[in-house]
């Protein structure tokens, strides 16, 4: 039977849920990552906020990430082999790198 351990609000960007499934405990992130207007320490006191709660996640439990990064995906995939799989729309957010280097890291 799957049940919820723990629901934490690390700030008011990212809420962290951890939960008992069959196959052990799972770790899920939900995010609401600053946009591209935004001033520049907000967007990296996030993105180093994010990057400590994922290293804290233990290794023998699972982790999920979901919620606005505000990483826009473009189509290209150049760069991020086996992170992106070439579908998107438009152009990519040149302005929030840190999700992909996140996300291939």
């Amino acid at each position: 039977m799957d049940s919820i351990v723990s629901v934490k609000r690390h700030s008011e960007r990212v809420v962290m849920l951890k939960m008992v499934l069959d196959n052990g405990l799972l770790n899920v992130l939900t995010v609401y990552a600053p946009h591209s207007g935004k001033p520049e320490n907000e967007k990296e006191d996030f993105w180093n906020e994010l990057l400590r709660l994922v290293s804290c996640i233990p290794k023998n439990e699972m982790g999920a990430l979901a919620g606005d990064m505000s990483g826009h995906a473009r189509s290209s995939n150049v760069g991020y082999d086996g992170t992106h799989s070439g579908y998107g729309y438009g152009t990519r957010n040149a302005d929030n790198p840190q999700s992909w280097s996140l996300q291939t890291g």
